[in-house]
């Protein structure tokens, strides 16, 4: 059914959005002239830690419990909790210990709760959640942000300063960690100005913004372009360069290893922010123009950081570093170690957020939840899940990040909501597995190289497509879907089942197609025919 917005709400959202466009570029010079230092993140980050149980408290005392509309003061009312009670928890347990007790007692959010798909439903309460009702009444936004929308609807998110300065202390002192003070920053992705506000704030202003969708783009919310060239020429009238976009489309990439091969010929080091699929191929590509970037570092965000995808990118000689985070919740949850014993080891941000490990329904086991510690947040989380699972870990690496105050590590960090096509049901990483690991291991290629689709036929019957760059020197490509069913079969009984039952209706069939990409450049693992890429670019 297509939404048709009324003039009032046009209207509104014109207003809003102007009010919110000067409210930003009021405060902008300010943010751009003041830089942080290596001094003053250390020191910001060590009283974090020092007031973390505090913080947490003051944060729940202002947004919950003084907050008649929160979605959370409703659970903890169904669970027999005051703030005191929470209070004492805390003093007893710790944060995280406290965060336990509160799963047990039933304030948690899955995510089609968190999403607003369907109620919270705990005992006999029904209590309705929303992104929107969720939101930091604490914040006042600067500009709007977007989920990337890869599962399901993106969601708005009111960002401000505040919250994007909190992160960049973060940042700055996991980027140092690595050497990386005076390295050359580029940012590839969608046209959103939150990177090059993080990196501003360490005082490594982005030299080059490659942007995967063209800021021309028919349909493009106009926030975008004013808030492009708003922060450009307000940068230069602070006399702090900003960089205009410049579209570099996820099929040629070979300007950004330019760039990479330029900055190395000048003796400096290039570092770019972008997601692993699109890492990947850029690496393809840079290969096979023989451009030389051996040297360059990455942080690669948004995705699964897997063994295959890491390798390929090491290859050509780039030093990868992982970033995992939630946009909902600000940014980065954690970066990567250094002596890191997983592709995907990270260093939780626990001056930032709260996580807990939990294995009870309605969760599987390992599964994460989120919760909030800073005020600057977008959105409230308390027990929030995000649809994934890892394993936690404390442990002493020795890298420079464990010294800075953050022992605790996440790896192997997997979606558990599962890939349903057409009526059959298989694990996420199960899926990955096949598609990163043995098809391309058989049939040669890498890990962004395959990909299933879902469509449906003229006879309303969804049909599976799996995809196979051109590239691939494939001759057989029935012998591709053979292997995905026969490997996709094996362990347990009902997957052999499930797989046997696609193979004899010929529900499965390969094609020589290069894998969709979102506007964001990632690469999924399921692409839904009838995902509408609106919700990534706006």
């Amino acid at each position: 059914m297509r939404v048709v917005r009324s003039k009032a709400s046009q209207a509104f959202s014109f207003s809003n959005d102007f009010i919110m466009g000067v409210r930003l570029l009021s405060r902008l010079p300010a943010y751009l002239r003041k830089p942080l230092t290596i001094a003053e993140s250390r020191a910001v980050l060590r009283r974090r830690l020092e007031r973390r149980e505090a913080d947490f408290l003051d944060l729940a005392r202002r947004t919950i419990f003084a907050n008649p509309a929160s979605p959370y003061r409703a659970l903890m009312q169904h669970a027999g909790c005051g703030y005191e009670d929470i209070e004492q928890l805390v003093r007893q347990e710790g944060v995280e210990g406290a965060l336990r007790k509160l799963f047990d007692a039933g304030v948690y959010l899955t995510v089609d709760e968190y999403k607003g798909r369907k109620p919270a439903v705990r005992g006999s309460s029904t209590i309705d959640v929303s992104p929107r009702r969720l939101r930091n009444p604490l914040m006042v936004p600067h500009f709007w942000a977007t989920t990337s929308g890869s599962r399901g609807e993106a969601t708005p998110i009111p960002l401000d300063l505040a919250c994007i300065r909190d992160r960049a202390v973060n940042m700055f002192l996991a980027l140092a960690s690595r050497g990386g003070e005076g390295w050359r920053n580029a940012v590839w992705g969608m046209p959103g100005i939150g990177p090059l506000l993080w990196y501003s704030a360490c005082g490594s202003p982005v030299s080059r913004w490659f942007s995967t969708l063209d800021p021309a783009t028919p349909g493009l919310h106009p926030r975008y372009r004013w808030s492009v060239r708003a922060i450009a020429w307000t940068g230069r009238l602070a006399r702090v360069p900003m960089p205009f976009p410049e579209h570099v489309s996820l099929d040629a990439p070979s300007r950004i290893g330019r760039w990479m091969e330029q900055t190395l010929r000048a003796g400096e080091t290039p570092h770019l922010w972008a997601s692993p699929s699109a890492a990947v191929g850029l690496c393809r590509s840079v290969a096979e123009a023989r451009i030389d970037v051996a040297g360059s570092k990455l942080t690669v965000t948004g995705e699964p950081v897997t063994e295959a995808r890491l390798a390929a990118v090491r290859r050509a000689g780039i030093d990868a570093t992982p970033d995992y985070g939630s946009a909902d919740s600000g940014g980065s949850v954690g970066q990567g170690c250094l002596s890191p014993e997983a592709p995907d080891d990270i260093h939780v941000f626990s001056d930032l957020n709260a996580l807990i490990q939990v294995d009870a329904p309605p969760f599987p086991t390992g599964a994460l939840l989120l919760s909030s510690i800073r005020p600057t947040v977008p959105f409230i989380f308390l027990n929030v899940s995000m649809g994934d699972r890892a394993t936690i870990t404390r442990r002493r690496c020795g890298c420079p990040m464990e010294e800075l105050g953050w022992p605790t590590h996440l790896h192997t960090i997997r979606s558990f909501e599962k890939l349903t096509a057409g009526g059959m049901t298989f694990e996420d990483a199960d899926v990955v597995r096949v598609l990163e690991e043995v098809l391309p291991r058989h049939f040669g290629g890498g890990p962004t190289d395959y990909q299933l689709v879902e469509e449906m036929a003229d006879d309303s019957q969804p049909r599976l497509r799996l995809l196979v760059r051109p590239s691939v020197a494939v001759g057989d490509l029935a012998a591709v879907s053979d292997l995905f069913l026969e490997a996709l079969g094996t362990g347990s009984g009902t997957r052999r089942v499930m797989a046997l039952q696609w193979r004899q209706a010929g529900f499965l069939r390969a094609e020589r197609k290069a894998p969709f990409a979102t506007p964001s450049g990632k690469i999924l693992h399921l692409w839904a025919e009838t995902r509408t890429l609106r919700g990534d670019a706006e």
